[in-house]
């Protein structure tokens, strides 16, 4: 293996960014001279950078602009070759390619997105302005327009919305040998062919015919002899994650898509499913910081504060809430100055330890293995958890408290205090989630907000409300 091939992505990546930020600057230093279309340098620098962006997957271009002040991006932006518009388009986020799409003009946007296939197209169609789509779907010949519509038709999180219409099918009444000769009249097989689906005359799915079993049976079989009759399949209106889910733990690589009455319509590929496990996660990571969307890093500030707003109001409110719990009990932190450097102490441990408990409740809940029987036993556990990790570690710093102030008394209650936040912890981490899911909201929405507001706020009246009872 050469040392090039044995180097991992993400650093080549990253030198690429810094070999595209020092041609972009020394391209702003070459334009202030008087002419600089003239200056061999000019040119040169040019060609440099236009030739590390030919050489460049759209992934990779699309990773870079990510990663680009807006400014620097559009003048990449403007540089990549027509042709990959629609492929790089498909590949960034979502807010990126707002900010792409508006630097184009009507006839760029047409050009970029009518090679596209249908699924894909359907995937731009939200994005793209309305007084473009007209001239776009009158641009498609009749089955393409079908096809984006029938794929319109379906919410973002259906499979419907995703299934590709490319795909080889074959009839369960011809021969081996037959299916060779038809598969060599193709110029390429579509993308992610890993086996043929077989349909009757009637189009109705009887089976697959993987490629490996084509090759190594003998010509003169049936295709009903070999194929497999039982095959996962799926239909437009399931779960776009629950189908992800499925591919990932049955290593499918395609599947067919077929409707209520078994009939083929599409088949769904790895590559989409990665896509949504993906943004899955993505959407999981953001919802649980309080944020409402992905957010492009180099936004402005003002879409930056409406992204962020929601949370931080309800994240002051609750802050506000603490502080008043710690004011309810001046007189006390006044008489044993050593509690106000104790307290943040047992918050933050019941803060970690919630957030803890909630990410493992809200990955099981969108795994499907939380069920009303088993909630309460969960529940039981995580409980259990707590109050064994707060006797261990709350009796550590409980004596820690003791030697540092030469107060017994203060490191029981230090004990106790952490003992009951994490137990409260544990309560609302498991709590907060399946409220959420019950409500039919996202249960990772703001999970690490609320949780660290019911520790803060339980941490400091527990603290302080033992404190009061037992040392004063």
């Amino acid at each position: 293996m050469t040392e090039a091939a044995a180097r991992s992505p993400a650093p080549r990546l990253h030198e690429q960014l810094d070999t595209l930020n020092e041609l972009l600057r020394r391209l702003r230093g070459l334009e202030q001279l008087p002419a600089p279309d003239d200056s061999q340098a000019f040119r040169d620098t040019e060609a440099e950078l236009q030739q590390l962006l030919d050489g460049l997957h759209p992934a990779d271009i699309a990773y870079l602009l990510e990663s680009l002040p807006l400014q620097h991006r559009l003048a990449i932006w403007q540089r990549v070759k027509a042709d990959r518009d629609g492929e790089i388009l498909l590949e960034v986020s979502d807010a990126v390619r707002e900010s792409l799409i508006a630097d184009m003009d009507q006839g760029e946007i047409l050009a970029a997105v009518e090679p596209l296939d249908a699924d894909e197209l359907a995937d731009l169609v939200d994005d793209l302005p309305t007084e473009v789509l007209p001239e776009l779907m009158a641009s498609l010949d009749a089955q393409q327009r079908e096809r984006v519509q029938a794929a319109l038709s379906y919410p973002d999180d259906q499979v419907g919305a995703l299934m590709d219409f490319e795909m080889v099918t074959i009839r369960e009444d011809i021969s081996l040998e037959t299916v060779l000769r038809y598969l060599r009249r193709f110029d390429e097989l579509p993308e992610q062919t890993d086996k043929l689906f077989v349909v009757n005359q009637d189009n109705l799915l009887t089976g697959v015919l993987p490629l490996h079993w084509l090759l190594v049976n003998s010509p003169e079989k049936m295709v009903s002899d070999v194929m497999a009759p039982d095959v996962n399949t799926f239909h437009p209106i399931d779960d776009a994650y629950e189908t992800a889910q499925a591919f990932e733990r049955y290593d499918l690589v395609t599947a067919p898509v077929v409707d209520s009455t078994g009939h083929l319509i599409g088949r769904i590929t790895i590559d989409s499913m990665v896509d949504v496990l993906r943004e899955e996660s993505e959407s999981e990571a953001l919802s649980r910081g309080g944020l409402r969307e992905e957010e492009d890093i180099f936004a402005s500030a003002w879409k930056s504060v409406r992204n962020r707003w929601a949370w931080l109001a309800i994240n002051l409110v609750t802050a506000f809430i603490a502080s008043r719990v710690i004011g309810l009990f001046e007189g006390s932190i006044q008489h044993l100055v050593a509690l106000a450097t104790l307290m943040p102490i047992v918050a933050g441990i019941g803060g970690n330890s919630g957030n803890q408990t909630i990410t493992m409740i809200v990955r099981a809940l969108a795994l499907d293995q939380i069920s009303p029987a088993n909630a309460r036993r969960l529940w039981r556990k995580e409980i259990g958890v707590a109050l064994l990790n707060g006797l261990i570690w709350g009796g550590v710093i409980g004596v820690v408290a003791w030697l540092l102030y030469d107060n017994p008394q203060l490191g029981v209650v230090m004990t106790a205090a952490m003992s009951l936040n994490l137990v409260l912890a544990a309560f609302c981490g498991v709590a907060i989630p399946m409220l959420m899911t019950r409500m039919g909201r996202d249960p990772a929405l703001g999970s690490s907000v609320l949780i660290t507001a019911m520790t803060d706020s339980g941490g400091f009246f527990i603290f302080l409300g033992l404190a009061t009872l037992f040392l004063m």
